[in-house]
């Protein structure tokens, strides 16, 4: 299949030029219907950390009587809520007494609602600015995320908020945003602590030693210690990024953290039709969530990052519910000049990887390219040329989620950009810097097998050396099972699909092989690497019907080198895992259970 290819004069990495409506790739995408919530409406309505029983409610039902009460986190688990006590509505408009809350009402005839709701309430703890020795942009931070959606995904599925935010907001993309690792740890935690999972004290679920994630450098602290108010929210609590394989968080992360909301909201969604709560999209929840963070703190910074997962995380076409309500967002904090002191951001961690796209050439390289852009308020150009004119020029260029972190440390302290050392670590550059022409993948932190701007050769799949790399990804695979063999099954070769080859070239450092069982310590040598080839090969095992690709490395010795890191499982595995789910969920991708 042939890519056109980024004309960008000089530059070493030059991304595919991917069309959203490539024909390989058209079919996998249609309208779906339009998400119908309960024709009858809420009968509670909430705005800026207030309540009230809506016209429409009482109009039917007459003289409704409610009672409530406050849902909040237990400290010191990041699993169970509490609730506080009841009380009764004694006033039209009353004050929610947290962040959430549920609320049962009666009606004169015996109707009953009962839900749970989300606002946000002024949180007492909130620090004062501290400005120390620094020089601040004095700026908001709003990034809104949705879950494994590639740029060319969020050009056919999200068209009306896109066409706002480039157009009459002048947001930009990141044309050569690159993902670092597999799966969204790995998009959020290099973007977050500026730094990978395995240089991070080890957190998984099941593994000696392993700790909560509290003390992880999370960049929401150095904005709580700059004095900002800080914010995250993530739907599909029961797989949440920091949970689900990891300890999670002893202590609640951020002033406003949206995780017992959905912890409660998840058991109501059998009672309520698919994908709302009540008379309201989910998605919408966590948008006016948003939207009452800036009602209530409108003098005050903010951090806020809010991650919707549940239309777009197996397979993206749901992902059009969630158009226009992101545009009615983006409208009205522009209508209320809320995005004059703020830098939006609207962002995904990867493409598809499980949806059936991915088994495309363009799919491959999508996963590769998920979508990042950015928006700075008009004043910015003015006040901050030469950093404008940066930002616009490393918009065509390599970026990664580790230039992501160095820029949040730049917006928070911008004497960082007046001093060489700062704001650009050994593979993060802000965006804020000028970013080499020359620069590669290997220096930015990516390995080979998520490198959108290597070019491959197609090999058939009966070339010898490609037969021996599946075998060798297959006996890597049943020797991290090999200790849970009682439940899950040794894997056999079903039929390779297709195979890459990529010839290497100086600029990647040398891969050794890995320091841990689990392929997540890679072992780098300090010179050129002893590899001629690399070898990417997508095939299917049996039982089970897993989908895997992997990069394989083919050294001028004739070894042929895995990593557990470049190994990616492209197609669901649902329920085929859930007899280790609870004892090693770091394999469930592996594990196809007797």
């Amino acid at each position: 299949m042939d890519f056109n290819i980024q004309n960008v004069s000089e530059q070493v990495c030059v991304q595919p030029d991917l069309r959203p409506f490539h024909p390989s790739v058209v079919g996998f995408f249609y309208q779906v219907p339009d998400l119908v919530c309960d024709s009858r409406q809420n009968w509670i309505a909430v705005e800026n950390g207030t309540f009230w029983i809506t016209r429409e409610a009482r109009k039917l039902h007459g003289d409704i009587k409610c009672q409530f009460a406050a849902v909040m986190r237990k400290p010191g688990n990041d699993n169970i809520t509490v609730t506080g006590r009841r009380e009764p509505m004694t006033k039209e408009v009353m004050q929610a007494p947290s962040d959430f809350f549920k609320i049962s009402c009666l009606s004169p005839n015996k109707t009953r609602y009962v839900n749970i709701h989300a606002t946000i309430t002024r949180n007492s703890t909130a620090p004062k600015r501290n400005v120390k020795d620094t020089k601040s942009m004095e700026l908001n931070v709003l990034m809104l995320g949705f879950d494994s959606v590639s740029r060319m995904t969020w050009l056919r599925k999200l068209p009306k908020s896109r066409n706002y935010f480039r157009n009459i907001l002048g947001g930009v993309e990141l044309e050569g945003y690159n993902i670092v690792g597999d799966g969204t740890p790995q998009a959020l935690l290099p973007l977050l602590t500026g730094k990978t999972e395995s240089e991070l004290p080890e957190s998984r679920r099941g593994h000696p030693n392993a700790s909560m994630v509290d003390g992880h450098p999370w960049i929401w602290k150095d904005f709580e210690t700059a004095g900002y108010v800080t914010h995250w929210a993530e739907d599909m609590a029961h797989i949440g990024t920091f949970n689900l394989r990891m300890m999670g968080f002893k202590h609640q992360p951020v002033h406003h953290y949206m995780r017992p909301f959905y912890l409660v909201a998840e058991k109501l969604y059998p009672h309520n039709k698919p994908y709302c709560l009540g008379s309201l999209p989910r998605h919408k929840i966590m948008l006016d969530w948003v939207r009452d963070s800036f009602m209530q703190y409108e003098h005050k910074l903010k951090f806020i990052f809010g991650f919707h997962s549940e239309y777009s995380h197996a397979s993206p076409n749901n992902l059009q519910w969630a158009d226009v309500d992101l545009l009615a967002l983006l409208k009205f904090l522009n209508d209320k000049a809320y995005l004059n002191n703020t830098i939006l951001i609207l962002m995904s961690d990867h493409g598809s990887r499980f949806a059936d796209i991915r088994e495309t050439f363009q799919g491959k390289l999508e996963e590769r390219l998920p979508y990042f852009a950015l928006r700075f308020p008009p004043w910015f150009k003015a006040k901050y040329p030469d950093i404008h004119e940066n930002f616009l020029s490393n918009s065509k260029k390599l970026t990664t989620p580790f230039d992501i972190h160095e820029t949040f440390h730049d917006i928070l302290d911008l004497k960082r950009t007046e001093q060489n050392n700062l704001g650009q670590t050994s593979r993060g550059i802000s965006l804020f810097r000028p970013m080499p022409l020359d620069r590669t993948c290997s220096v930015a932190g990516i390995e080979p097998h998520w490198c959108a701007c290597l070019k491959w050769t197609e090999v058939s799949v009966d070339f010898p050396k490609i037969i021996i790399a599946v075998s060798k990804v297959i006996e890597f695979i049943n020797k991290h099972t090999s200790n849970f063999r009682p439940n899950c099954s040794e894997l056999y070769l079903y039929k390779i699909k297709n195979a890459f080859k990529f010839g290497i070239d100086n600029d990647v450092l040398k891969y050794k092989g890995s320091v841990d069982k689990d392929g997540r310590f890679p072992q780098f040598g300090d010179f050129k690497q002893d590899v001629n080839e690399i070898y990417q090969v997508t095939f299917v095992t049996i039982p089970g019907n897993g989908t895997f690709e992997a990069s394989v490395n083919h050294t001028s010795s004739g070894e042929f080198v895995v990593n557990g890191r470049q190994i990616s499982r492209i197609n669901k595995y649902g329920h085929n895992a859930d007899c280790i789910v609870e004892s090693a969920p770091h394999l469930r991708p592996y594990c196809y259970c007797h």
